[in-house]
């Protein structure tokens, strides 16, 4: 008596049949197909056994369904990306979602080396020095108020101002006075040598002083409290014929009240105001 040779799912013979194993168990091409086979993402139909099976992303497709959702162009030999669930080749990703290269207006195509700076992009060997025209690449670089991008050599040789104490170029930061700029080490008082940059300051001519310098070589001296008028905190003043006052120094000789704003009357080497001087 022969051994039965049965279908693991359905129990027909298989005798004589074409049959497919699965772990050791043998099933018909019915039972395998209802129990094993794929359906294809795109045409939702079962991908028989006997039909070429691509696979992506744990998605199944008939071969003939494995195309580009644009163009409908066979991927099975051919570079693609994905957008959601659609499969798109590289021409139609590039024409509908890559960037235009700012250099070439060519494609920058998916996996390139590009760079992107400022919301443009270009490809890595059309991002050049605008001065001499070779590739920045991932290099340091600086714009300059035209949208122009220099290398640095070319930035500080060519575009960069140049500092007016030492003459070396100014790339970032600094100082503006007179319409001449200073790296901030470099912008100092005139007197004391102090650095001025951030600091209150004032200046004699062309040279710029800190307060205190100014004060003891330039400022003159308020007749009230016989310190320096420089011009800076209470630095309002009031001048009348030689003399001059810090604001809150212009009162009564006699009396104190404020006299600014106000009628006053010069007695020698003192002011008065109206009531003080009628008592006279």
């Amino acid at each position: 008596m022969s051994d039965h040779f049965d279908c693991n799912s359905c129990k027909e013979s298989l005798y004589g049949r074409k049959y497919i194993q699965v772990e050791d168990n043998p099933h018909c091409i019915l039972c395998y197909e209802r129990l094993y086979a794929n359906t294809c993402q795109e045409c939702k139909e079962l991908i028989s056994h006997n039909e070429k099976e691509l696979f992506y992303e744990n998605r199944h497709y008939h071969e003939s369904c494995f195309c580009c959702s644009r163009c409908s162009r066979s991927l099975a030999d051919e570079p693609f990306t994905s957008q959601e669930d659609d499969l798109v080749c590289s021409n139609c990703y590039s024409n509908e979602f890559s960037s235009k290269c700012v250099g070439c207006d060519k494609v920058v195509l998916p996996g390139s080396r590009m760079l992107s700076y400022g919301g443009g992009t270009w490809h890595e060997n059309c991002f050049v020095c605008h001065g001499c025209e070779k590739p920045i690449g991932a290099g340091a670089f600086i714009p300059d108020k035209n949208n122009n991008y220099y290398c640095v050599p070319c930035y500080e040789g060519r575009v960069a101002p140049q500092c007016r104490h030492c003459r070396k170029p100014l790339t970032k930061g600094g100082v503006t006075y007179k319409d001449e700029v200073w790296h901030k080490e470099c912008f100092l008082c005139t007197g004391c040598k102090a650095p001025l940059a951030g600091q209150p300051f004032t200046s004699e001519g062309e040279s710029p002083y800190c307060v205190k310098c100014f004060s003891s070589l330039y400022a003159k001296k308020c007749a009230g409290c016989n310190t320096a008028i420089t011009g800076f905190g209470d630095g309002k003043y009031i001048s009348f014929e030689d003399r001059q006052w810090h604001q809150p120094c212009f009162k009564c000789s006699r009396c104190s009240v404020s006299l600014v704003g106000s009628g006053f009357f010069p007695d020698r080497d003192q002011i008065l105001c109206a009531d003080c001087n009628s008592d006279d």
